[in-house]
């Protein structure tokens, strides 16, 4: 399992000297500044290899690129309007760039309008550490109250309501634009920033759009670019839903292993592939992630190591980020499985039997508290859980190998 780390650039506030020092042996990285819908040039490509070449004396690094993270897919191509194929046409032309520059490994995903989602981005655990969380509660008073979303009281039953009318009532005008601010929170140096009128906007677009018809664009645009990632000899690996479930009215098609297993079965190439984040999936009760490893392996090219701590039952409801192996989901049985399908993959001479992962997301710790960096992105935060990954693996793969 190769081990990376996921770098915004030089604007990062955590430095490649950091990632090097972490022992970290790849870089996770994008062209945040890029417009998304325009083509990844060659120049823009090999600046960044450059970059992640280099530690702040110049000297080596000895990090490569070893994954980008993400080839953003255009809201345009979600919703098959505007310039879309234009869109499309430019995502084969980056691809065929990026694979010009020794790159192999594509990450993206297709959630309509925003990213992940969080209510807090710096919540304060009892041990003084603090993390990313995302609240129901606060999301239903985003939705009612700041957004005031046109049928988002059909998404709340009575009770939930209730609650989120007195969260806000509650709430300090500093508050309320605090919250805004998190749930509509962006990549550092994104060339998207969302406003509150931009998600409405986006929104009343979305408004008519079953789960299925974006499911359908969704294999349109990877019947495009799917060959071409193929022929080329790329991985592209579709990153799921962040909360996995259904929010602002919005459909959800990658938040489940039976909504991954349509997509692949749609477009049956070894390049359409999964980005597996367990924390993204771990939110739901229902998603078994070490089996999903075990079912799905064959086609994941990514993993994403991260632990969320579920404080309901429900498939909706609040989590909040947890230690690598401190929330529900068991990092033990998911990394053994992720070494069992490597060992498959070995013994069947496949080229891309290390499968890269990262220690995805983190807990702000000692001080990374003072550093303020990209929230979800701590230094040492990642460094304790990439150091607890390193022992899991170091501890099972004799085992495995055997």
């Amino acid at each position: 399992m190769k081990q990376t780390w996921r770098w915004f650039g030089p604007k990062d506030l955590v430095t490649t000297d950091d990632v090097a020092q972490a022992g970290a042996e790849g870089i996770v990285s994008a062209l945040h500044h890029v417009p998304t819908g325009t083509v990844w040039s060659h120049d823009e490509i090999a600046k960044r290899q450059a970059e992640i070449a280099r530690l702040s004396d110049g000297s080596p690094s000895g990090l490569d690129w070893a994954v980008v993270e993400s080839l953003p897919v255009s809201e345009d191509i979600k919703k098959q309007q505007g310039d879309w194929r234009q869109h499309i046409a430019n995502y084969k032309e980056s691809l065929h760039n990026l694979a010009a520059s020794g790159l192999e490994v594509i990450c993206y995903n297709f959630m309509p309008v925003l990213d992940w989602t969080r209510t807090d981005l710096a919540w304060r655990l009892p041990s003084g550490a603090t993390c990313m969380r995302f609240d129901l509660t606060d999301f239903a008073a985003f939705d009612l109250h700041i957004l005031a979303r046109d049928g988002a009281r059909e998404d709340y039953d009575a009770g939930l309501q209730e609650a989120a009318a007195r969260r806000f009532a509650a709430m300090t005008d500093e508050a309320k634009e605090a919250l805004a601010g998190n749930v509509v929170y962006g990549l550092p140096g994104a060339a998207e920033r969302f406003s509150l009128e931009d998600v409405r906007a986006h929104l009343a677009e979305y408004a008519a759009m079953s789960e299925a018809t974006l499911r359908g664009h969704l294999v349109d645009f990877l019947s495009e670019v799917a060959p071409v990632a193929q022929e080329l000899g790329l991985r592209l690996c579709c990153h799921p839903d962040d909360p996995p479930f259904p929010l602002l009215g919005l459909p959800r098609i990658m938040s489940t292993e039976a909504q991954y297993r349509a997509v692949m079965e749609a477009v049956d190439l070894p390049a359409n592939g999964i980005t597996l984040c367990s924390g993204s999936l771990g939110a739901r009760p229902d998603n078994d992630l070490p089996g999903m490893m075990e079912r799905l392996g064959d086609r994941v090219h990514f993993l994403h190591l991260r632990n969320v701590k579920r404080e309901t039952t429900e498939v909706r409801g609040s989590f909040h980020e947890a230690e690598h192996l401190g929330g529900d989901t068991d990092m033990v049985a998911l990394v053994e499985a992720a070494l069992r399908e490597e060992a498959r993959r070995k013994a069947a001479g496949r080229s891309d039997w290390s499968i890269p992962f990262r220690p995805d997301h983190g807990q702000d710790i000692l001080d990374d508290l003072g550093r303020k960096a990209q929230p979800g992105y701590p230094s040492i935060g990642r460094l304790k859980g990439l150091a607890e990954l390193r022992g899991i693996i170091a501890a099972l793969s004799p085992r495995v190998v055997a």
